[in-house]
């Protein structure tokens, strides 16, 4: 066996189970030997798209991922979505081919570029240790939440591998126990919730799972907070009579009104950043801040903090609610109401959507406005859905418009703020959610950038539906600097007919300008839906959304 062949079997027995890609000559033997050993690869039709797909079924399945690239050029086409991949934590293994000499026209430093966008950077350096370099690699990404580049020179994958290497059942090593808070910091944490009138919970990328938002919740009925989520754990708490939604740009008022009404905030797993916390305008004067993270050097790196804990969101959120129950027993006490009553649950259950508050619908006779189509679509398009969304000006109104289900059901690959991410985006969750409506948000400037996975769409036959919300414009640019009478030209294009695009490769496209044109989604719905649908949704775009003007106005 060749050692290019044995690190691609590694890698399926090591726990990947889906391999996306491009496959060029260096990593033509290690993607077949994965797929021999029964991982699905998925041919991207750029290696940044594969790489985004990547990223994104790895968080929506919660199981590592791999991207499989070809030398130099390869690695260079990934480097968006792995570093977005990188700065999101996502245990993902880039397993790329890599020549050496630096004479070669495929030479780059490759282990430079990914230290580079914060990836670690991996080798296989001899036949003899080819199988633990790999199990070390895929052991490093899941136990450290890390992307890791696995670099396969492409000497090293033409040796023999010796006798006696096994490449069949492999066990990764064995994973850190997770970090316990001190019991003064659990104290401590506690009686600062005890002596809080109006905590809310701001839960972040550290507390999707299970047990983090189960303690969590358990933990805010005793405490009597408010549940809050960064934008990237949207979902967590769907479904909670107290739950605010996203904190941040995309809050609505009534949740912005009452996490600035808060006289403690606890961010867990979250950094409390500028767009979780509007630039920190949601924290009122006197506010205690209080921070939560399983890694030491996270607390206080966004905000000043009255105290931080250092520990596992669920493990701390589960000690702390143990130790207020203790208190409730050792006082007779029966609970603290905090910030919840059923006046405010009816508040909530009326007005906390965007959704229900008012607003003057802009549309005119060919343009319609975001807000309008996003609610309308909503309303058609069933509700076990999968999102994801690119990034850009029209950003807000699928994030809070369109509702899902649960975390696992929104995938927002925000971390390097790059657009034209949306698409990949989608089709990676839509592979680890396959019982759910994969629904792609995205910008006619992000579209234009991935267009050409919309053949990837077609080939897995995904019935995805794609909304493009088309301003004929990079529309964040256009409000940041129109305002200043600069010119235009180099950030507006002329009409494109977007789903007449979409219909070349195979899609049901459409053009939506009013509320009556929705009827083809209706039909489309109502169908087989034997083809993915795009939408080419033709906003009006003469406007800056809410998150966007409070952003470049810096609050």
């Amino acid at each position: 066996m060749l050692v290019a062949e044995a690190v691609g079997r590694a890698l399926v027995a090591a726990g990947v189970d889906h391999v996306f890609g491009v496959v060029g000559s260096g990593n033509f033997h290690v993607t077949n030997a994965m797929v021999a050993a029964g991982a699905r690869f998925v041919a991207s039709r750029h290696e940044g798209g594969g790489a985004t797909m990547a990223d994104a079924y790895a968080r929506t399945s919660g199981r590592p991922a791999a991207l499989t690239v070809h030398q130099g050029c390869g690695l260079t086409n990934a480097m968006t979505g792995i570093a977005e991949a990188a700065k999101s934590r996502t245990p993902l293994v880039v397993v790329t081919a890599e020549a050496t000499q630096p004479r070669s026209n495929f030479y780059v430093d490759q282990s430079g570029l990914a230290a580079a966008v914060g990836a670690v950077a991996r080798r296989v350096t001899s036949a003899e240790t080819a199988v633990a370099d790999t199990v070390e690699a895929v052991a490093t990404a899941v136990h450290q939440r890390a992307t890791v580049v696995l670099n396969l020179p492409l000497e090293i994958q033409a040796l023999e591998l010796p006798d006696g290497q096994s490449t069949g059942r492999i066990e990764l090593p064995q994973a850190p126990a997770p970090p316990t808070p001190s019991p003064t910091e659990v104290e401590r944490l506690a009686a600062t919730l005890s002596a809080a009138s109006r905590p809310v919970f701001v839960a972040g990328r550290g507390a999707r799972s299970h047990a983090a938002r189960d303690a969590l919740i358990a933990l805010g009925e005793r405490s009597g907070a408010l549940l809050a989520t960064s934008a990237v754990a949207k979902g967590l708490f769907v479904g909670e009579p107290f739950s605010l939604d996203v904190s941040g740009g995309f809050a609505s008022p009534l949740a912005a009104e009452l996490i600035h009404g808060a006289d403690l905030i606890v961010g867990w797993g979250c950094a409390l950043n500028m767009w979780t916390m509007r630039h920190g305008t949601l924290i009122a004067p006197g506010a205690t801040v209080v921070q939560v993270d399983d890694t030491a050097d996270a607390l206080g790196a966004h905000r000043e903090l009255a105290f931080g804990v250092h520990g596992d969101v669920a493990l701390t959120a589960a000690a702390v609610d143990e130790a207020l129950l203790e208190e409730e027993l050792g006082s007779g006490a029966a609970g603290r109401a905090g910030y919840r009553s059923p006046e405010l649950a009816a508040r909530l259950a009326r007005e906390l959507a965007w959704r229900d508050v008012p607003f003057e619908d802009r549309s005119i006779a060919d343009q319609i406005d975001p807000r309008t189509l996003t609610i309308a679509l909503d309303d058609l398009l069933p509700t076990r859905r999968v999102l994801g969304v690119d990034s850009g000006n029209f950003m807000g109104y699928p994030s809070m418009f369109l509702r899902v289900p649960d975390e696992r059901g929104f995938c927002f690959t925000q971390a390097f703020q790059s657009i034209g991410l949306g698409l990949s985006t989608t089709i990676g969750a839509a592979l680890a959610q396959p019982d759910r409506l994969p629904v792609a948000a995205v910008g006619d400037g992000g579209l234009m950038m991935s267009v050409a996975e919309l053949d990837t769409v077609r080939r897995l036959g995904l019935p995805m539906v794609v909304v493009v919300y088309n301003d004929e414009a990079y529309g964040a640019e256009v409000h940041h600097f129109a305002p200043g009478g600069h010119p235009m030209d180099t950030v507006t294009f002329p009409e494109t007919d977007i789903a007449a695009i979409a219909r070349g490769y195979g899609f049901t496209g459409v053009t939506v300008r009013t509320t009556e044109d929705l009827h083809a989604v209706r039909a489309w719905v109502e169908g087989p839906r034997d083809t993915a649908l795009l939408i080419d949704a033709k906003v009006r775009g003469d406007q800056p959304s809410w998150w966007l003007e409070e952003a470049f106005r810096g609050h």
